[in-house]
């Protein structure tokens, strides 16, 4: 304890010496390069040392410790400095009113770094303070740039630059300000801890067509070449303000297409890609590239660009068309109809650009051309003439398709006029032409016929709608004595919506009979024609001979004729056509053939078809002339053709 009570004095007494050893020097200061710099300083020590030959001063450079032997870089008791700094030190201040301030010229950047003060006030009265001043060396001012510059927002740029030499004063300038709106400067100075620094403020609203755009701050001094200068770029943050797409574009099915999307902003937006409320693609950058392979006709509407940075949001769409073929139209089913009912045919397909539908029934146009995707047609209180096949044919630029369906139209059944009996050469054939299947009634002896049996031979024919059927009868259809018909046939023919009979006509006096006249008066007209040409030729003969006079007997003369007959089967459909009936059955009837496979007509027609003659050749055999005419010679005159037309 006794040593603790000897040890606290001395404890004291060092406390309060050391608490006297003071220095006051700005702790950062700076100096632009080539120029000078003035280190305030004040110092002080304690008031119980007398310094008996007066106070000497030492500027150490980098570290405060003399047995590490820094650079000297001032000694008031010598010239001896560190080579770095000589001619370039001088103590301004008195060190004996411990002023300590030190002045350094023509600094460069070697000499930035930590100054201390040494006060030496003779024996062991020598102390080095620990403060220091910290010097910078610039090679160029400072301008203050805030953390984030926004665009639209006021905005305020300082530029700096030290003046802590007292023999130049600097001058400050703003470069490449031509193209700021309004712009606006003012200056001030500011001295603290023994320092002075010279400011210019920059004023502006920034666009952000002004990012990345240079602006500069130029330091000079008067009546010296010194010159610096300090540029930035100005990093103006904006909300997305153009987002660029591809235009609307059209593509077939089944390529591939690329839509851009690039955003002016800064920072770089997230772009997304959304095609309504799916988004397809993202990613941060300044342009994003969306990918469609094989496309189809969902693949067609509208895509959205999204960027967002934070600072806005923008976006724009455009509209992809995807063009393809019509499809095949739906259309209705098959359906059977009663006449008389109204429909309404839809036609309904897909096809870009829309195609036009038109409506054709049995291959022909009904209806309008629609162009549209769906087309409606109306048939009011149909026919049967409406029955067929109808299609609705789907076309555009790129193809064409088809659907097709059937209309049945059912109705009562009709019995048409040309159904009749006709006398042929077997008998009596009879006709019935109906819509549906017709049958035969013989009702003298009560019998229905619909095939074909020993006695009476059935055939039907049907074309579309449209059937013929037809019997022969073997019996000749002469009138009864009573003047009733001949044959008493009826055709009838029914279905669900009704009945229909007729007895069907004879018709065998009038056309007949017409038939036979012009047969008979064709073969005289023939037969005269005929001798009156041989009568010519005799006379011509007697001519030839010089004996126009002499007479030709014929003693038993043999007549030999050959005779060259036009097709019998064109004949027999001339003159059936006109003589018989007259209209559109002889088709019917040419199919109609006899127990020898030819068509041998009725009574006097066979007479008439065998009179056809186109020529005949005549030869007189056996021939005796008169006496005293000449011999007949061998000339070949022996004939003459004659044609009958």
């Amino acid at each position: 304890m006794w040593c603790l009570e000897l040890l606290l004095p001395v404890l004291l007494i060092i406390h309060d010496a050391d608490s006297q050893w003071n220095v006051w020097v700005p702790r950062d200061i700076s100096a632009m390069t080539n120029s000078c710099v003035v280190i305030p300083c004040t110092f002080m020590y304690p008031s119980s040392i007398r310094p008996y030959r007066g106070i000497h001063g030492i500027w150490y450079f980098g570290q405060p410790y003399p047995q590490l032997f820094p650079p000297v870089v001032f000694k008031s008791r010598t010239d001896v400095v560190h080579e770095s700094y000589k001619g370039r030190t001088k103590l301004l201040g008195d060190l004996n009113q411990r002023n300590c301030t030190l002045l350094i010229g023509n600094i460069g950047a070697e000499h930035s770094g930590k100054y201390y003060f040494r006060a030496d006030l003779g024996g062991a009265n020598i102390y080095t303070y620990p403060d220091f001043a910290e010097l910078k060396v610039l090679d160029q001012p400072t301008i203050d740039v805030p953390e984030e510059i926004v665009s639209d927002e006021n905005l305020e740029l300082t530029c700096y630059v030290p003046d802590n030499c007292p023999d130049m004063t600097p001058e400050i300038q703003w470069m490449y300000t031509d193209y700021l709106p309004d712009p606006e400067f003012s200056s001030d100075y500011v001295e603290e801890s023994n320092t002075a620094v010279m400011s210019s403020t920059l004023a502006f609203v920034p666009r952000p067509m002004h990012n990345g755009q240079l602006l500069g701050c130029r330091v000079y001094y008067p009546n010296t070449t010194l010159v610096y200068e300090r540029l930035i770029s100005l990093d103006i943050k904006y909300a997305p303000r153009s987002v660029w797409v591809n235009i609307s574009s059209e593509v077939m099915e089944g390529s591939s297409v690329t839509l851009h999307c690039e955003v002016d902003s800064n920072p770089p937006p997230r772009i997304s890609w959304m095609f309504g409320d799916q988004e397809l693609l993202w990613d941060t950058a300044s342009n994003v590239s969306l990918s469609l392979d094989d496309v189809t006709p969902k693949s067609e509407g509208i895509y959205t660009c999204v960027g967002d940075n934070g600072y806005g949001v923008m976006n724009t769409s455009l509209y992809l068309s995807v063009r393809y073929p019509p499809r095949e139209p739906v259309v209705n089913e098959s359906l059977t109809v009663q006449q008389g009912t109204s429909l309404a045919l839809h036609c309904s397909t897909q096809g870009n650009p829309a195609p036009t539908l038109t409506w054709l029934k049995d291959g022909e146009l009904v209806g309008t051309i629609t162009a549209d995707e769906l087309s409606v047609l109306e048939v009011m209180e149909i026919t049967p003439q409406g029955d067929g096949q109808y299609r609705c044919l789907a076309e555009n630029e790129h193809g064409r398709a088809s659907s097709s369906f059937n209309i049945t139209v059912e109705y009562p059944p009709v019995l048409l006029e040309e159904s009749k009996c006709t006398v042929v050469r077997e008998g009596v054939q009879c006709v019935c032409m109906a819509t549906g299947n017709p049958e035969f009634y013989l009702a003298d002896l009560n019998i229905t016929i619909n095939e074909t049996d020993n006695r009476y031979n059935f055939y039907t024919h049907t074309d579309g709608h449209m059937s013929t059927g037809m019997i022969k009868l073997r019996e000749k259809g002469e009138r009864v004595n009573n003047g009733g018909p001949a044959v008493n046939v009826h055709c009838s023919i029914s279905n669900m919506y009704g009945r229909e009979s007729v007895l069907l006509e004879l018709q065998q006096e009038k056309k007949y009979m017409m038939a036979v006249i012009v047969g008979t008066i064709g073969g005289v007209a023939v037969i005269a024609f005929i001798i009156a040409a041989v009568r010519y030729v005799g006379q011509n003969n007697k001519k030839e001979n010089g004996n126009p006079r002499q007479d030709v007997v014929l003693e038993n003369p043999a007549l030999f004729y050959s005779a060259v007959k036009k097709d019998k089967q064109n004949l027999r459909k001339k003159v059936l056509k006109t003589e018989l009936l007259g209209s559109k059955f002889n088709s019917i009837l040419e199919e109609t053939t006899g127990e020898d496979g030819d068509f041998q007509p009725v009574g006097p027609m066979a007479g008439l078809e065998r009179q056809e003659l186109n020529y005949a050749a005549l030869e007189f055999i056996g021939v005796r002339p008169r006496e005293g005419a000449p011999g007949r010679g061998d000339d070949g005159g022996n004939y003459m053709e004659i044609k009958a037309k």
